[in-house]
């Protein structure tokens, strides 16, 4: 069982934390300040230090020193992001913003402790191979079996070792984070610093100055100079999520880091070199934003170079299931409830349901269940989504839905003026009266299961006179 040191002042914290580490099964330890923490425990002998950055006496970096190896995750607050990024230039192993996520600070902790056992033998190791599945998979730390997902993870697998940009694709929701953490953990930057910046997060006037740094005096309120997240990654990698909320002037500051390799704070006559990888991920379509102006066309090209698309969770086959027995197996661990488990009806649910909001909204959906079911088995009722069991066998096919055949049934309608969601809507709209969804199905050459997830996307409810399929 790894051995956890946590030093935070403020004991709501503190202990809320403990518990969450307690639950997931690490030994804790705590202190109130850097001072205490000396005099109570021997700090090199903890697997991994929790720190607030500031704590009474002496700050959280202190630790870095006193820790001799043992690696020191940091806590701070936004506001405080500069001095994080600072303190990971002194040594700590990484950084956490306040207010914490808890599957976020579980993953991070986790992660640490991975790194650091495996790092010992980590020279004499052999680099994984494509066919390595099981194993390749744990080292990306995605779940996911389908078509789709495999060819995923081969493409990670072969970008990762390069320091080419790489556009992350997919809605909101899919993990495009995830897939950036495992670029970053397979590539030779791996032991460098990984800077993540949501770029929707900061407001437009700071995007820059965040981004780039700027000099003392640069602006108003500019009181000194202060290190850019850009410089802050130097060696290492830049994640930059929901990127197409990026400014046009910051996107001009950008594509002369992905030009020249270098940046020039803001206020600043004088250039810098940098060398980063960036990786960067958006939910929408950047080359109709490039098209439109409101994204640089050549910064589009630049980013563009190796593009990564994340399937949306209804894309993926039986992977919710295994995605959603994850989560369920954490809640059980978090709860301290005892094992949990899905109802046949529950499982029917959420392979069924098209997840609009992906996994963010599968795991929403089950940590509530967890926290109101009255039993050990979790109900279809107590996920509170939106779904008709009626009607759903079990024998869908669990592919991926293809686009349906046009020209199909016996329709008179003319339908070269419409599009294939037009054409679809139209057709069942007009048979399903005297057909059932079977036939339905079998006319449109798709699977019911599509036929089902075609109807929720487009909001064509089943007809109450129509026979059950």
């Amino acid at each position: 069982m790894s051995h956890i040191l946590i030093v935070e002042d403020e004991t709501i914290i503190r202990s809320a934390l403990r518990r969450l580490l307690e639950r997931n099964q690490y030994e804790v330890s705590e202190a109130g300040s850097v001072q205490e923490a000396q005099e109570r425990y021997s700090i090199p002998s903890f697997d991994l230090v929790v720190s607030d950055l500031r704590l009474p006496g002496a700050p959280g970096t202190e630790l870095i020193k006193h820790a001799e190896g043992a690696p020191v995750l940091i806590m701070t607050s936004y506001a405080s992001l500069r001095s994080a990024v600072d303190s990971m230039k002194m040594g700590a192993v990484d950084y956490i913003a306040k207010p914490f996520d808890h599957d976020e600070m579980l993953q991070t902790v986790a992660r640490i402790l991975r790194d650091r056992q495996a790092s010992p033998a980590a020279a004499g190791r052999p680099a994984a191979s494509a066919a390595e599945a099981p194993e390749a998979k744990g080292e990306i730390g995605i779940i996911g079996d389908c078509l789709p997902m495999r060819d995923l993870f081969g493409k990670i697998r072969k970008v990762a070792p390069t320091d080419s940009n790489v556009l992350i694709q997919g809605e909101s929701g899919t993990g495009k984070e995830l897939v950036a953490r495992a670029l970053h953990n397979l590539s030779r930057r791996a032991k460098a610093t990984m800077i993540s910046v949501n770029c929707a997060a900061i407001p437009e006037t700071l995007i820059e100055s965040e981004l780039f740094g700027h000099e003392k005096g640069a602006f108003t309120g500019a009181t000194a100079g202060r290190t850019g997240l850009v410089e802050a990654a130097d060696g290492g990698t830049l994640f930059l999520d929901e990127i197409g909320e990026l400014p046009l002037e910051a996107q001009a500051r950008l594509l002369r880091v992905l030009q020249e390799g270098e940046i020039r704070r803001v206020g600043s006559v004088q250039s810098q070199k940098v060398d980063v990888r960036l990786i960067a991920a958006t939910h929408r379509d950047l080359k109709t934003l490039a098209k439109t102006g409101q994204f640089r066309e050549d910064l589009y090209y630049r980013l563009n170079v190796i593009a990564l698309r994340l399937p949306p969770l209804r894309e993926r086959g039986m992977d919710v299931l295994e995605i959603a027995r994850a989560f369920l197996q954490r809640q059980s661990t978090r709860l301290a409830s005892g094992e949990l488990r899905f109802s046949r009806d529950a499982e029917q649910a959420i392979r069924h349901y098209s997840w609009p909001g992906n996994v963010r909204e599968l795991e929403n959906a089950i940590e509530r269940a967890a926290i109101l079911c009255e039993g050990p088995e979790i109900s279809a009722e107590s996920l509170g989504i939106d779904i008709e069991l009626e009607g759903i066998d079990d024998d869908f096919i669990d592919e991926p839905c293809q686009p349906a055949v046009t020209g199909v049934g016996n329709s008179h309608e003319p339908t070269e003026d419409l599009s294939l969601e037009d054409y679809f809507q139209h057709f069942v709209l007009e048979h399903q009266d005297h057909m059932t969804e079977t036939e339905l199905a079998r006319k449109l050459g798709i699977s019911r299961k599509c036929l089902w997830e075609r109807r929720q996307r487009l909001g064509i409810p089943r007809r109450k006179s129509a026979t059950a399929g």
